[in-house]
């Protein structure tokens, strides 16, 4: 016989419980599964809207005898013949020059976007020559220059230079690097260039990497914000807004879209190797496979002893010398460790410590694992 079931009775109260409950799981899990947040214009740029290099030509003066030495740098004193001439002062036929508190220098300088006449801006002064320090000396009036040969800022002032040195009898003591230097508010802006947000009526934002999940949540971001239908995802790189009709109004509007929240995801999972320096830097999204490594080094150790083969007194030989080389190599064992699968970059870490690997080693170390399968991201060797 079947038994028969009972009708389930509605409980307001276990009803709200329930509810409850499933409202504090959604929360934790928001909060385990956190969605990072930046502003618009920390991830995105408006196209047009960007620095230009200048560049010049110039000389320091004032120098304590740590300036150019004219027979390896012939071009300082061509330079000081030039500027001498400019201010009528004509030498005679033949001279030459060897001064030695001068240098010849490259002046560089980033023209910020929106710059206008009068306005200052930071220069960088670097060596050209072979001097061997730059302190305390004067920058010259020296002519910034664009790409286009236009002249956008005039610069002149006074060095600051980070480093020190000192030498005396031979010896030498250096802090720091000397021939290169800074002049803060050293060039006065003589042109400003054009610049213009939109164009047609669309702005255009550029991602700052190519990524199209952060280009969606840019789009979605800006049309909440300003209304559906303004801003449109061209591609991983590229969104392109609708400005309003009113110019008056364009300032206030990107303003406003620089300071929007856009949720970012999680980013590909890479590794960056510095084969220079022997960082590993890996972000967040690095996940690891269960795997066994075995490591170990091989060290090759070459010693050389000098021997002296003397001939005895009635012999009439030579004295030889001559050089006893010992070869050893020394290898370590590797013990074959078992890494476990890792799904957070603190699990990952910790397994690689296990293995007691320098940075060096890692490189290796990865790259096979890579190569296993086992190593869930992207190696980027810089």
């Amino acid at each position: 016989m079947r038994p028969r079931l009972k009708p389930i009775k509605s409980n307001p109260d276990r009803l709200l419980r329930l509810v409850v409950l499933v409202s504090l799981f959604a929360a934790s899990a928001a909060v385990w599964w956190p969605v990072q947040a930046a502003r618009l214009k920390e991830v995105a740029k408006v196209q047009g809207v960007r620095p230009n290099q200048l560049t010049g030509f110039g000389l320091v003066f004032g120098l304590d005898g740590t300036g150019d030495q004219s027979t390896q740098a012939p071009f300082t004193p061509q330079a000081l013949a030039a500027f001498l001439q400019q201010n009528g002062i004509t030498l005679p036929p033949g001279m030459t020059m060897q001064p030695r508190n001068l240098a010849a220098v490259v002046v560089t300088a980033e023209l910020p976007p929106f710059a206008q006449p009068g306005q200052r801006i930071d220069v960088n002064v670097s060596s050209a020559g072979n001097a061997k320090s730059l302190r305390g000396g004067l920058l010259l009036q020296t002519a910034l220059k664009g790409v286009d040969g236009q002249i956008y800022a005039i610069a002149q002032g006074n060095l600051i230079v980070g480093g020190a040195g000192a030498s005396a009898g031979g010896a030498k003591v250096q802090i720091n690097h000397l021939a290169a230097g800074r002049v803060p508010e050293g060039a006065t802006v003589e042109r400003s260039v054009p610049m213009s947000v939109g164009h047609n009526g669309l702005l255009q934002l550029d991602l700052q990497s190519n990524d199209f999940a952060t280009a969606r949540a840019v789009a979605d971001a800006i049309n909440g914000a300003k209304g559906p239908g303004t801003a449109q995802a061209i591609d991983g790189r590229v969104v392109r807004v609708r400005m309003p009709a009113q110019p008056a109004e364009h300032v206030a509007f990107v303003a406003d879209l620089e300071n929007l929240e856009v949720g970012l995801q999680r980013p590909s999972a890479r590794v960056v190797i510095n084969a220079r320096t022997g960082s590993v830097v890996m972000n967040e999204a690095v996940t690891l496979g269960s795997c066994a490594v075995a490591h170990g080094s091989l060290t090759v150790t070459v010693n050389s002893t000098p021997q002296v083969s003397q001939p005895n007194a009635l012999a009439g030989g030579q004295t030889v010398q001559s050089e006893k080389n010992d070869i050893a190599i020394t290898q370590q064992g590797g013990q074959l460790m078992h890494l476990p699968a890792g799904a957070k970059l603190a699990d990952v870490v910790r397994a690689l410590n296990t293995l007691g690997a320098t940075p060096q080693d890692l490189h290796a170390i990865l790259q096979a694992m890579k190569t296993a399968g086992a190593l869930n991201a992207e190696i980027e060797v810089i």
